[in-house]
C-alpha cells in the first residue's frame, strides 16, 4: 500500500475517533474489510499489543501501520496518531466559546454516543475471533470476572489474558 494512502486511511481514522478505540471501526473498515491489506488476526495482534504498553490507548494504529508497510508504515502511523492532537487545539478553541449552547451540547453527546456504537459494531469480530476456541472463551471469561471481582490494574489483567492465550496457542 502507497504511503501517502496509508497515512491518508490511518489519519481519517483518527481523526474521526474520541477515544483510543475509537478508531477502530475506520480502520476495521478501510484496512481490514476494504483494502484487505490487514487479516483481521492481524489487527487483533496490532490492538493487543497496543494496549500492553503505556501511554495512549490508540498506539494500536502505529501497529497497524507496521504490520501494513514495515518501518515506514509504523512512522506513517505514528504521524497519523498525533496529528489530530496538532488539529485539536484550534478546534478547543472554537467549540470552548460555544460549549454552552444546548445545540453544540447535543451534537457532542450525539458524537458521543455514534463513537460508543461504532466501537461496539468493530468489537463483535474480534469477540468473535477470539471465542473461536474453548480456551479463548475461558481466558475472555477469566479476564472479565477478575476486573469485576479486583482491584487489579487492567494492565496486570491484560497482560494475564496475553500469557494464557500464549501458553493455550501452544497446547494446541
Amino acid at each position: 500500500m502507497n504511503l501517502f494512502t496509508l497515512y491518508l486511511i490511518l489519519t481519517k481514522a483518527t481523526l474521526t475517533s474520541f477515544s483510543g478505540m475509537g478508531s477502530l471501526p475506520v480502520i476495521h473498515h478501510d484496512l481490514v474489510a476494504g483494502a484487505g491489506v490487514l487479516t483481521q488476526e492481524q489487527l487483533s495482534t496490532a490492538i493487543a499489543a497496543g494496549q500492553l504498553g503505556p501511554g495512549p490507548k490508540g498506539l494500536y494504529v502505529v501497529n497497524c501501520g507496521y504490520l501494513a508497510a514495515g518501518w515506514p508504515g509504523a512512522a506513517v502511523g505514528w504521524l497519523a496518531m498525533v496529528t489530530p492532537a496538532f488539529l485539536v487545539i484550534p478546534l478547543a478553541r472554537w467549540v470552548g466559546r460555544r460549549a454552552e449552547l444546548p445545540a453544540v451540547r447535543r451534537s457532542i453527546e450525539a458524537v458521543v454516543f455514534a463513537a460508543a456504537g461504532l466501537i461496539f459494531a468493530a468489537a463483535l469480530p474480534l469477540a468473535r475471533q477470539a471465542a473461536s476456541t474453548p480456551v479463548g472463551v475461558l481466558i475472555a471469561a477469566a479476564a472479565f470476572l477478575a476486573a469485576l471481582t479486583t482491584r487489579a490494574d487492567a494492565l496486570w489483567i491484560a497482560l494475564g489474558a496475553v500469557c494464557a492465550g500464549l501458553a493455550g496457542s501452544w497446547y494446541s
